[in-house]
């Protein structure tokens, strides 16, 4: 199964240079890997006087009778009359006339198949797939034909459909050992079919039960081995590496509890604590992501366990993809630990000379109990005295290659604890983090009102603007956002300058104030507009997408999302996180253009249908697969070449429930009844990269 695909019969070195590019096949296994994406149903054979005019594709037995070459503008067309004995009709070919004429064998039976056309009543197949009576009773008798997907460079190279199903036939006829790689104990218990039938059956299927016992037992597999290497790695990495023990809940934990706690913790929250906790005793270094909606306060669990880490003799690092989260973060800490003797200080990008020399002395002097910053924070030059602890929010946006500096930041990694407001769904999280522990926040805070959505069209815009005056009189503020797409920002800036007038026209100064914000203005000007904002000196925030994250206004009650056709539903949701965040009611408006594309209805219904971030997170991942969401696509995540998340989510379950069970009893898969299971995974993590691990 590991012989290079030149050497299989009508392959050669030209064939092969392609089959490697096109399709990443270089072993005969790879060749067997590369499944059909549908089948045609052959078992029925028709006669040229029964076609009717809505048969698409057909089968036939008869003879070549004849042939004539006819002249064109472009070269000529090879037309061939063929008889099955009950009438005749023309197959015809507009390419390698020559060629074809010099193969085809008059008077002899063969298979045609292919579609039909249809000309003044009478049909015709154009290029059909043609193949000798005797050769076609010699090969594998599938009802089913195989269809592969292809390219115009496999086209041109003679690897078209027929040629895929030639060569997976001669690894068949050649006797190709196939190795089994699940042990009798999985296959009896889940009655799954052998590898080699699976193989053979999900190529030539000779019906739709061995066909889906084929899907079956390939999925599975392909599931299985993807939780087995995050099952090990996440078993693996709790005996291996070692982590400070926090066993102490000291001074400013309870001072801070008993205190200054701004409000009653959820059960959600305090569960999630418990599982921090926990981890944190444990002796082995914790590597937990937490997931929380937008608003369901994962910042409050953050800081409780800073706040274990200072008590326990350890500084704390806390990281954010932006400079406005960052900030966010710094001030929101800042503001809860005011009470308290504990240092806290920014670092980012733009942070001053004189300031960076402060805290990298303060830091390495022990005197910084809190460093929030962004990359910056990653740096060589910043250098802990005793970092114990360490957060990273919205780690997906985050390269492995940075996230891995954390842990050179002590010489026992510090505990790491990543967090996201971006729902994952349930079978993404088991596939992408299968290796890391997972808490979910799934309660908002008591008194917090759910977000009322609605979606207007563009012709709407005049009642629109009605309802924020009416809004701006009870003393509320407005978010007006704009969409941002990198590739089109002068498109962008106009969109939202247009806009801007707009809203100038009609809600005029002095009585309205608005605020502007995009990418293109000075970090100054941003901070200048965002202060007027925050004070409630403007009623009204213009603004790219940079407002997605990282501000947090209490008074704004609307968010207007203007062309929300254009945004993701993930993006949608983020964006009405930012209102709903004080104890009034709030709305988010979806305003649209009049045509929209099916996948921008389901979006726009989906958002005011619910603010559940879950539900959302959900309906987003059936959208754009798993390949799209969290950016998996780039770091190479759920390559899978059968299986699908969100269709097969049950086998995925049953496939890491029966990898936990395995590795329960026989972590190393030593255990003979799991010498396959051993082999196949030896040979499949050789080349395999340790996904979403957070080192």
């Amino acid at each position: 199964m590991n012989t290079p695909i030149v050497y299989l019969k009508g392959v050669g070195p030209i064939k092969a240079t392609v089959l490697q590019s096109e399709l990443q096949v270089n072993t005969f296994e790879d060749l067997l890997e590369f499944y059909p994406f549908r089948y045609i149903d052959r078992s029925q054979f028709y006669k040229i006087k029964d076609l009717q005019q809505n048969t698409a594709e057909v089968q036939l037995v008869g003879k070549i009778i004849s042939f004539n070459s006819i002249d064109q503008n472009r070269g000529s067309r090879l037309v061939a009359k063929f008889s099955d004995g009950s009438s005749l009709m023309d197959l015809v070919w507009f390419k390698g006339a020559k060629w074809i004429k010099a193969n085809l064998k008059i008077n002899e039976p063969y298979v045609a198949f292919g579609k039909l056309n249809w000309f003044n009543g009478i049909a015709s197949m154009p290029h059909p797939d043609l193949e000798l009576l005797s050769e076609y009773k010699k090969g594998v008798q599938s009802k089913m034909q195989p269809i592969y997907a292809s390219s115009e460079k496999l086209m041109a190279k003679g690897l078209n459909n027929r040629t895929f199903i030639k060569l997976v036939k001669q690894v068949f006829t050649d006797g190709v050992p196939i190795q089994e790689t699940l042990s009798d104990e999985l296959l009896n218990d889940l009655h799954l079919i052998s590898k080699k039938e699976a193989l053979f059956n999900i190529h030539f299927p000779i019906n739709q039960e061995l066909l889906s016992k084929a899907q079956n037992r390939l999925k599975f597999e392909e599931f299985f081995f993807i939780q087995l290497q995050l099952l090990r790695q996440k078993i693996n990495h709790k005996k291996k590496f070692k982590g400070f023990i926090f066993d102490r809940v000291g001074e400013n934990f309870t001072d801070f509890y008993n205190n200054y706690l701004p409000f009653d913790l959820t059960d959600a929250q305090k569960k999630v604590i418990k599982e921090i906790r926990k981890d944190l005793a444990t002796g082995a270094q914790m590597n937990r992501l937490l997931q929380g909606d937008v608003g369901s306060g994962k910042t409050i669990v953050a800081v409780l366990t800073i706040l274990l880490a200072i008590d326990n003799g350890f500084q704390t690092a806390f990281i954010a993809p932006t400079e406005i989260l960052a900030k966010q973060h710094y001030n929101a800490v800042k503001e809860l630990l005011a009470s308290l003797p504990i240092s806290v200080s920014l670092l980012t990008g733009s942070t001053k000379t004189k300031e960076r020399t402060i805290i990298f002395n303060d830091l390495k002097e022990g005197n910084l109990s809190i460093l929030i910053g962004t990359h910056a924070v990653l740096e060589d030059k910043v250098i802990f005295k005793n970092l114990g602890f360490a957060i990273i929010d919205e780690q997906h946006r985050f390269g492995v290659a940075q996230r891995s500096k954390m842990w050179l930041k002590n010489t026992i990694p510090p505990h790491i604890l990543v967090m996201t407001a971006t729902p994952i769904p349930r079978t993404l999280a088991m596939s992408v983090y299968g290796d890391l522990d997972i808490s979910v926040i799934d309660e908002l805070p008591p008194g917090r009102k759910s977000v009322k959505t609605a979606h207007r069209f563009d012709s709407n815009r005049l009642k629109v603007f009605k309802f924020l005056k009416e809004e701006i009189a009870k003393g509320h503020q407005i978010y007006v956002v704009y969409p941002l797409i990198q590739e089109s920002e002068q498109m962008d800036y106009k969109d939202l300058m247009d806009g801007y007038e707009s809203l100038s026209r009609y809600f005029q100064m002095p009585e309205y104030q608005i605020s502007i914000m995009h990418g293109k203005m000075k970090p100054e000007a941003k901070d200048y507009e965002m202060q007027r904002f925050v004070k409630g000196e403007t009623n009204i925030m213009v603004a790219t997408t940079v407002i997605e994250v990282g501000v947090n206004i209490p008074n704004a009650s609307v968010m207007v999302i203007e062309s929300a056709e254009r945004f993701g539903l993930s993006q949608l949701h983020q964006l009405r996180g930012r209102v709903g965040r004080g104890n009034t009611q709030s709305y988010c408006v979806l305003m649209s253009g009049n045509k929209l594309s099916d996948d921008a209805k389901v979006r726009l219904k989906t958002m005011v249908a619910t603010s559940d971030g879950f539900d959302i997170a959900e309906v987003d991942l059936k959208l754009r697969g798993p390949g799209n969401l969290m950016g998996t696509q780039q770091s190479g995540v759920l390559n899978l070449k059968i299986a699908d998340i969100v269709k097969d989510a049950s086998l995925l379950k049953l496939s890491r429930q029966k990898a936990m069970e395995i590795l329960k009893n026989d972590l190393d898969l030593m255990q003979p009844k799991n010498r396959f299971i051993k082999t196949a995974y030896s040979a499949k993590i050789k080349n395999a990269t340790l996904w979403s691990n957070i080192s």
